[in-house]
């Protein structure tokens, strides 16, 4: 599921790619979209305003109708452009966390919120996961 910074940053590549087709606002994006795909339904002006605020990210097969129209990669549209080459994630030093973020203080209340033997599976999977990592 996408975070809300990423969401934001989607809006904002669309945001700047429609600009160049002169297309302002929901409405406007939602009928030249509609002329475009050809998906079972049309797209609502309403739908198109939040990819364009960043309350949604599309569905792939309306990405690439977007990033075909657009003349831009479904991936970079989608995620945005990759690091530059080289750069690599710095890793935590030992015994420093990550910064909690609104994103992964709803994750824990997620997991939290699970029966106890599915977050327990969960556990096991992500222990799994992070050991694996380390070979």
């Amino acid at each position: 599921m996408p975070t809300s910074k990423e969401k934001l940053a989607f809006a904002k590549r669309l945001q700047d790619q429609i600009a160049r087709k002169n297309v302002k606002g929901g409405t406007q994006l939602a009928k030249e979209f509609n002329l475009l795909h050809r998906g079972e339904a049309p797209v609502s002006p309403q739908t198109a305003h939040k990819w364009l605020t960043g309350r949604t990210i599309p569905t792939p097969d309306k990405l690439q109708t977007l990033a075909d129209w657009l003349g831009v990669g479904m991936h970079w549209l989608h995620y945005g452009p990759p690091p530059p080459v080289g750069v690599k994630a710095k890793p935590l030093a030992p015994g420093e966390k990550y910064p909690l973020t609104p994103e992964a203080i709803e994750l824990a209340s997620k997991i939290e919120a699970l029966d106890p033997k599915d977050r327990h599976f969960l556990e096991e999977f992500v222990d799994r996961l992070y050991d694996t990592g380390k070979e």
